[in-house]
């Protein structure tokens, strides 16, 4: 019995450290967690010369960090004030970063070096934010800044890929011919900073850069000019309004050949179901028109007793015939367009007439709507603009507080108030040449929801 019990103590000593170094063995060959993600960006650890260094007088600067780096299109992000006439040769190694100045550095002037986002770790790809280097070459650094904001004057939007430009001792054509003396990016809510700046006074402009040369040289350039000159001596609040005088050109080669027609003249319309009591009708062509028949494109009732429209005009492309009706809500009409109505410039004609029956919309798919404003200019011409998309869908002027609209098509608008000083019912561009300041849109932050059959109402404070 003693001897059983010996031996049964022996098996379950054995079973336990057989059971240990199996533990073990699994514990060595499982997946390791890799330890806690690196969420810091890189560090400035040392820089040649150091930052804020004064009376420097080499042209190589070296930024090291302490930890291995990637830099993503730096000169892209780089931005030296003063401005060079030429770019920095930079190059970067695992740890550092070194540039060397092409162009002859100035006297007693402080030079500001932001890299923007372009410094991140190699690894997780951790931004350093707006590293910045400042140095002078002077006995003292510059620590005036100028702060602002630029708008989009068409819009009331902002964009974050336009520069702000500071000329010293300039006349108004020196922004066509040379490159400013200091630079500064616009932030993605319009805001933008100057950093160490001298006791001056500067001409400010805003430039949305096409073509990379830091000059004024197309009047399809977004672009933005103060009418006075700023100063850094003074706490100003400075507000660009930016503005393309032209629309881009467009780049196609023009044929000197008529475009070709296709051989059968073929016709289409905007109505898709119920017409929208708001639109006009439009008759598509696939040619430009040489000629339309008025009296053979007409509207009638079921009885085929003819609805007289308001007029008939053809858009620039000589493809669209518009024609602006006095619409009734849920009232059922015939279209019908004769196979004589319409040649186009070869002298081709329909093949046959066409005759499409609709119905307009009920008025009950409309909401009422109805705006009321607080603190609205009445003199300067305000008009709204309700905008779908990119496009302005609806435009109407403001004469009192309260606008109202029984019959609004429902959707989800974006509304911006428009200041006609020239009372043509649309935004005008800026022009520098004439110091004529652009028309000003102020974009309001929330959107507006109109639903149908609906009383939509809403307070806007301005």
């Amino acid at each position: 019995m003693k001897l059983r019990s010996i031996i049964f103590s022996f098996l379950i000593l054995f079973l336990i450290i057989v059971s240990s170094v199996l533990s073990t063995g699994c514990a060595q060959i499982g997946i390791p967690t890799g330890g806690i993600k690196d969420t810091l960006p890189p560090k400035l650890i040392r820089a040649t010369p150091n930052v804020g260094s004064l009376n420097v007088k080499g042209n190589k600067i070296i930024l090291e960090f302490d930890e291995y780096i990637d830099v993503n299109d730096l000169q892209q992000n780089l931005l030296i004030s003063p401005l060079q006439n030429r770019n920095p040769s930079i190059v970067a190694s695992p740890r550092s970063i070194t540039l060397k100045f092409r162009d002859t550095l100035l006297p007693n002037t402080t030079y500001n070096i932001n890299f923007g986002n372009a410094v991140r770790d190699i690894n997780e790809n951790n931004v350093l934010k707006n590293l910045t280097y400042v140095f002078s070459t002077g006995g003292s650094l510059d620590s005036l800044t100028l702060n602002g904001k630029v708008m989009l004057a068409e819009t009331g939007g902002t964009d974050s890929t336009i520069l702000v430009m500071l000329y010293k001792n300039a006349v108004d054509s020196t922004v066509k011919q040379k490159k400013p003396n200091y630079i500064a990016k616009v932030n993605s809510d319009g805001t933008f900073n100057f950093a160490n700046l001298p006791a001056a006074s500067f001409k400010i402009y805003a430039l949305k850069d096409g073509d990379g040369g830091k000059t004024y040289n197309s009047l399809s350039e977004i672009f933005a000019f103060a009418d006075e000159e700023v100063s850094t001596l003074k706490k100003e609040n400075i507000t660009l309004m930016a503005y393309a005088e032209q629309l881009p050109k467009d780049n196609k080669t023009v044929s000197a050949t008529k475009p070709v027609l296709d051989k059968k003249l073929r016709v289409s319309n905007n109505i898709q179901g119920s017409k929208d009591l708001l639109e006009p009708l439009e008759i598509s062509f696939n040619n430009p028109l040489k000629s339309f028949d008025t009296t053979k494109i007409y509207l009638t009732d079921t009885l085929f007793k003819k609805i007289k429209p308001l007029r008939y005009s053809l858009d620039s492309t000589a493809k669209k015939i518009i024609i602006d009706v006095n619409w009734k809500a849920d009232e059922p009409l015939v279209l019908i367009i004769d196979k004589d109505a319409a040649q186009d410039s070869a002298g081709t004609k329909l093949t046959k007439s066409d005759t499409v029956r609709f119905i307009t919309k009920r008025a009950e798919e409309y909401g009422k709507l109805t705006l009321r404003f607080n603190d609205l200019d009445l003199t300067k011409n305000p008009v709204i603009q309700f905008v779908l998309g990119e496009n302005v869908k609806y435009s109407y002027p403001i004469v009192s507080s309260t606008y109202t609209n029984s019959m609004f098509p429902p959707g989800e608008y974006t509304v911006r108030i428009l200041y006609d000083k020239d009372k043509n019912g649309k935004w005008t561009p800026g022009n520098y040449s004439k110091k004529i300041q652009p028309e000003i849109v102020v974009a309001l932050p929330q959107k507006l929801s109109v639903r149908a059959d609906w009383d939509n109402e809403r307070e806007i404070n301005l």
